[in-house]
């Protein structure tokens, strides 16, 4: 047996969890921090620029949950429960699957959005100055979509053995580069033009294009316990990894109704400001996914090698466990947002309505944030278990009461406070409800 698998049979939980975690949530966060430095300079450009860019941000969101954290626990969860189970030929065979569907998704994706982005921005609230920034930066990141999935299938599938470190390294080689490369393409400098908001863009084009690259050559020059290989293509392999990926995808796209909605809500009710306000505020809850991914990916191979060996108790136990921390983590998050504010929206602007929106948002919502962590690491860990049934219905759950008694108490009381009240109840309900469920034994009763 492979070391790397040895150890997610048989290491002690916690210390095994945070060793694969650490370089994972680094990456994360240094993903995360790709969105929040190419904000702060687009915010430069003007209001109407931001609030483009806080259009655009929940489909991107989007595609990356769907290509790394639903088609891409997918993935991590049938090659990890394949080497559990000693079917080293399959987890080798099952690279290949990955590539083809995540290139056939991205490129629907981008087929998608190029298609239909102008009615999608503008029933979200944009028009005039907000909706031209958000079809220019939109335009230019979709077109580039393949490479979004593309890198999230090679990232998966190294995940999927235990090795968290090379995707790691891999996507802040991109960051390191995108620092430098997108204020130059949006401000310009010397012979190179400004391109405003297309410059920004184009940047993170360019670094998924290289991250993309160092993923390749690590899995094609034999350095991973798994060895891609030309070979018959086999329905079994695409299903092993669609029936965890299709119903993640469910998952993530609840996930992403609640924001693109609720922005929507604000959009139609305040106007373009409040939409930034909101937008700039529920960014901080959206990166909140990176970091727990960064944490749940690890969960993902270790419940899914651990069932996959028959191990149903340990597999458990690394649930729980995990869920605690992600919890701890960004409950901590949510109360440091909920007590200052200011300090995270005045990073992006100084509008009032754009200040006094996203406030109102952290300070009722912020408290709430550890639920939405333990939701979520508790959904990767049922995903390694291959049972999504009860994330599914949480989520649904979340996002009736998020959006159906917002919209219901925003139009009784015409208070954004009463719509974030509802946001918050749904992110508790969320948490408890997943907790409950896989801690009664959901995982193993017999379909």
């Amino acid at each position: 047996m492979n070391p790397r698998t040895r150890l997610l049979l048989e290491g002690r939980i916690v210390p095994t969890l945070l060793l694969l975690a650490w370089p994972n949530i680094l990456v994360m966060l240094a993903q995360a921090a790709t969105g929040l430095v190419e904000t702060w300079f687009v915010s430069r450009l003007g209001t109407d620029a931001l609030a483009g860019m806080a259009l655009v941000f929940p489909g991107y969101m989007m595609m990356q949950m769907l290509s790394g954290g639903a088609v891409g626990g997918g993935i991590s969860s049938a090659i990890a429960r394949a080497l559990g189970a000693g079917r080293r030929d399959d987890a080798d065979a099952l690279v290949l699957h990955a590539i083809v569907i995540n290139m056939v998704l991205g490129l629907l994706f981008s087929v998608l959005v190029l298609a239909f982005g102008r009615p999608l921005y503008a029933a979200m609230g944009g028009s005039d100055g907000s909706l031209d920034a958000a079809l220019e930066y939109s335009n230019i990141v979709f077109a580039g979509a393949w490479l979004v999935w593309l890198m999230n299938a090679l990232a998966s599938v190294l995940r999927g053995t235990g090795n968290m470190l090379v995707p790691s390294v891999a996507i802040c080689v991109g960051f390191v580069l995108l620092v430098p490369l997108s204020p130059l393409l949006i401000f310009g400098w010397g012979p190179v033009p400004a391109l405003g908001i297309a410059g920004g863009g184009i940047a993170v084009v360019t670094t998924l294009l290289v991250s993309t690259l160092v993923m390749a050559w690590y899995l094609w020059t034999g350095r991973a316990v798994v060895r891609p290989r030309l070979a018959a293509l086999r329905g079994a392999f695409f299903v092993d990894i669609l029936r965890v990926g299709a119903v993640g995808s469910i998952s993530t796209l609840q996930t992403t109704l609640v924001f693109v909605l609720t922005t929507a809500l604000v959009g139609s009710a305040i106007g373009p400001e409040a939409v930034a306000g909101y937008g700039t505020a529920s960014r901080l809850e959206y990166l909140l996914i990176p970091l727990v991914f960064g944490l749940g990916a690890p969960m993902v191979a270790l419940v899914g090698t651990n069932i996959g060996a028959g191990q149903r108790e340990r597999a458990l136990r690394i649930a729980l466990t995990g869920g605690a921390i992600a919890f701890a983590l960004t409950e901590a998050i949510g109360l440091a947002a909920a007590l200052w504010p200011q300090a995270w929206l005045e990073l992006y602007g100084h509008d009032p309505r754009m200040i006094e929106t996203g406030t109102a948002y952290l300070r009722l919502v912020g408290p709430t944030f550890g639920f939405f962590g333990l939701g979520l690491s508790l959904y990767f860990a049922s995903q390694g278990a291959g049972r999504l049934a009860w994330p599914l219905l949480s989520g649904f759950l979340r996002l009736v009461i998020a959006i159906g008694g917002g919209w219901l108490v925003l139009c009784l009381t015409g208070s954004l406070n009463a719509l974030f009240a509802a946001l918050a109840l749904a992110l508790v309900v969320y948490g408890v409800s997943l907790t409950t469920a896989i801690r009664s034994g959901v995982w193993f009763i017999r379909r």
